[in-house]
């Protein structure tokens, strides 16, 4: 049915149906990617069952598996790296230490995601913090629905590109997919080493954030200056 709102112009009409065919466009280029992810042959599979540091019912450190991260009868298990702390070997509380606010407002709505996600996927956070500073720092976050564990005792970070060389921490999603008694990493977000277009960010997890999605929406965009720290305490 033809689209028109009210005082709009031959002009924007023209210009809107011309960007319409290129958003149809990237909704196929979505699909056809998401189809050829689908597709991927057999990953490596997991070199060990890496242990973590979980928090137990007192909050205090309790050892968990990758394989146990897995929810029972969910096969898949989608692990986020956080950038918490950021400075290489420093886990002691600091401002310069503090966790990513990139990586915060990330997880805020991954958080808001969470009830959703875990009816058919495992959904964890991972970082090299402490258990007890993740879980006050959830605690103050509010996050709620989401299961954080700590890789400061595992090489993790490491194998699965969250860390560099020098130990500092990167953000990475990373995909596992259980077959059988074997674990498989199934997919990562490359795109944040993949070289980058002039004035653009590595977007390596753009598709699944909403909120650089809802600033595309409008004139302003993405405002290169901006800040995701606004009011986050470290």
């Amino acid at each position: 049915m033809p689209v028109t709102f009210p005082g709009e112009s031959a002009e924007y009409r023209a210009a809107r149906e011309r960007l319409l065919e290129q958003e149809i466009e990237l909704r196929r280029a979505t699909e056809r990617v998401a189809a050829a992810r689908r597709d991927l042959p057999p990953g490596g599979a997991v070199p060990e069952d890496y242990v973590f540091e979980g928090a137990g019912p007192g909050g205090e450190p309790t050892p968990v598996r990758l394989s146990e991260l897995f929810a029972p009868g969910h096969d898949s298990l989608i692990v986020y790296s956080f950038m918490f702390p950021r400075s290489p070997g420093d886990d002691r509380p600091g401002p310069e230490d503090g966790p990513c606010p990139s990586c915060t407002a990330f997880i805020d709505q991954l958080d808001g995601a969470g009830e959703h996600v875990g009816q058919r996927v495992s959904l964890v956070i991972v970082a090299k913090a402490p258990v007890e500073r993740l879980v006050a720092f959830a605690e103050e976050r509010g996050w709620r629905r989401l299961r954080l564990v700590s890789s400061r005792a595992n090489t993790y970070n490491r194998d699965y590109l969250a860390e560099s060389e020098a130990g500092s921490q990167l953000p990475m999603v990373n995909v596992f997919q259980r077959d059988g008694d074997t674990i498989r990493h199934f997919w990562a977000s490359e795109l944040f080493y993949a070289p980058t277009d002039p004035g653009e960010d590595p977007r390596h997890t753009g598709t699944i954030e909403p909120l650089w999605n809802l600033f595309d929406l409008t004139r302003a965009g993405r405002a290169g200056d901006w800040e995701e720290q606004l009011d986050y305490c470290c």
